[in-house]
């Protein structure tokens, strides 16, 4: 017996020394080697200026070694849970976990915090606990570009730039692995085994935004909103020469810094993900299209009866009224849906689309928001006369405010239409699109002629003896403009429900441009209009910029073309 349990000995004994040493070995050499996780440190979100939207402080992560902590779980839970934050239950499964040697307790927690909590945890003798850096995302501008920047969430971006650009901005985790003493209660062996590989921190994302602005804007829609007791706006504030998008703000938004606190209704960016009918703003792009293709001028006239018929239904202006004789200037100036559907009837079969994708309607404008919506212009088969008639004046076409924005901007640009552009420079989103400005292009859609034609007409809209937007004006300046007003589709019923989207577009100074605004409210409930509601918001904004961007009165006397006959 002695002889057969020897043998036995022997031969696992010629087994573990001849066959299989080197993978017991790196068995027995894993049992004392720990991985730890790098962290690399998130990219900062910058406005135009420089100024942090998003940056990372220092944090630290909690880590547990279960082999230690199971002797005294459920105090070292309770100590955790009251420091930290964490859960109870959870934390406690994590320090019990068996044949673990590395859990995490809590991430990105407050240097400060984090080292309190594992300092009370030694005091009390409690082993097993260490951290390492993990820094901490902080949005210092809490509301301010909130629903364009985004947020972390536990386990990684989950909205905004922060989820469309994570890969550039988060970089790549570096790794550590050393030995450790088991029986000196896992101490690090000072000459054992080790390897590191240092992590890449994520890039810098600079923005367009300038966050003065941005923030100026979002009050000055808040208040627009609350006071005419609407669902919800957006504003556009783009540089008319660069395409640059100096704000883009939504309400109601939500505070970055804690989004939980909102609903999660507030957190996207409805101004490019939500589309709706613009109304008579699309009557700027309209016209001009005619213009450009020579079928009117300024002072064409029309005869303009009280209704319409299209199709099986009639077309009405928005006021009251018999025959009357408007100018195509006084068609734009009183918003006439029948006049501009009389004048677009010189268009040939198939024209008027062609001139809308060319302004960028139907299609994204890839600024680098995931989830933009490119809006819904009907196919060339969709396409028949009676949708045309209503398309001529906004209704029967839908648009994201940022779309449309940069649609009304190409004739503040002379004809030309600039991509807008939210990141200065280039970077590149997950799906490897470059965006930005340095690769933003530009087309022609109507010509310089066209473009400076409908700008005096626009003009006419601001005028207080003819026009519908008279508070639309910021003194010193001459302002063009275009009032909107859209019924809403009810996505319940898929028909018009009796509410409406109210707008207004438009640029300044109109002699020289320097920036095009576009306000949209939702559903306003005090029987506001485009130029009651927007145009007022309109001049506030335009009014701001102008004066921080240093931009000098012009004085011009603004267009006095005719507007009826």
């Amino acid at each position: 017996m002695i002889a057969m349990v020897l043998s036995v000995f022997g031969g696992r004994l010629v087994q573990l020394q001849g066959f299989d040493p080197h993978s017991y070995a790196a068995m027995a050499a894993k049992e004392n080697l720990v991985d730890v996780v790098l962290p690399a440190e998130r990219g900062d979100i910058l406005d135009r200026s420089g100024r942090p939207l998003a940056d990372s402080i220092d944090g630290l992560m909690v880590i547990a070694d279960p082999s230690l902590t199971k002797h005294y779980a459920p105090q070292l839970a309770t100590l955790l849970s009251n420091r930290l934050g964490v859960d109870y239950a959870a934390t406690l499964a994590k320090l019990r976990k068996p044949g673990s040697r590395f859990q995490y307790i809590a991430r990105k927690v407050p240097a400060t915090i984090a080292t309190a909590a594992v300092r009370a945890a030694d005091n009390r003798k409690y082993e097993g606990l260490t951290t390492e850096r993990d820094p901490v995302r902080e949005y210092p501008a809490h509301d301010v570009a909130a629903n364009i920047v985004g947020f972390m969430g536990t386990d990684g971006p989950l909205a905004g730039l922060e989820r469309s650009f994570n890969h550039a901005l988060a970089g790549k985790d570096g790794k550590a692995t050393y030995e450790v003493d088991q029986a000196a209660h896992d101490t690090r062996i000072p000459l054992g085994k080790s390897s590191r590989v240092d992590p890449v921190d994520g890039q810098n994302l600079r923005l367009t935004i300038d966050s003065d602005l941005q923030w100026y804007t979002q009050h000055v829609l808040m208040k627009a909103v609350q006071d005419s007791r609407a669902d919800s706006g957006m504003a556009v504030v783009m540089d008319s020469k660069t395409g640059e998008v100096l704000s883009l703000a939504d309400f109601p938004t939500y505070d970055a810094s804690d989004p939980a606190l909102s609903p999660k209704s507030d957190r996207g960016i409805p101004s490019l993900s939500d589309v709706y009918e613009p109304g008579s703003v699309e009557k700027v792009l309209t016209l001009s299209a005619l213009l450009d293709a020579g079928k009117v001028t300024p002072r064409t006239r029309l005869v303009v009866p009280s209704q319409y018929k299209s199709g099986d239904s009639y077309i009405h202006d928005w006021f009251g009224h018999g025959t009357i004789h408007l100018t195509l200037t006084g068609v734009i100036a009183q918003s006439s849906n029948i006049g501009t559907v009389l004048a677009s009837n010189k268009f040939k079969p198939g024209q008027l689309r062609r001139y809308l994708v060319k302004f960028g309607l139907g299609q994204r404008t890839d600024v680098g928001i995931t989830g933009e919506s490119s809006g819904i212009l009907p196919s060339k088969v969709q396409w028949n006369p009676a949708d045309e008639d209503r398309i001529d004046f906004g209704q029967s076409i839908s648009v994201n405010a940022l779309q449309e924005a940069a649609a009304i901007n190409t004739i503040a640009n002379g004809g030309v239409r600039v991509d807008p552009s939210l990141i200065l420079g280039h970077a590149t989103m997950n799906d490897g699109t470059e965006v930005g400005t340095d690769v933003a292009t530009r087309r022609r859609v109507v010509s310089a002629k066209a473009a400076r034609q409908m700008t005096h007409m626009m003009e006419r809209v601001v005028d207080p003896n003819v026009g519908l937007a008279p508070y639309a004006q910021v003194p010193g300046y001459v302002v063009a403009g275009k009032t909107g007003t859209a019924q809403r589709v009810n996505p319940a019923c898929h028909c018009y429900d009796g509410t409406f989207t109210v707008s207004f577009a438009g640029f300044a100074p109109a002699d020289n441009p320097r920036f095009t605004v576009y306000v949209v409210v939702h559903n306003p409930r005090n029987g506001g209009g485009g130029g009651s509601i927007g145009g007022p918001v309109f001049a506030k904004i335009m009014g701001f910029a102008l004066r921080r961007y240093g931009v000098p009165p012009t004085h011009t006397p603004a267009s006095q073309l005719p507007t009826t006959w």
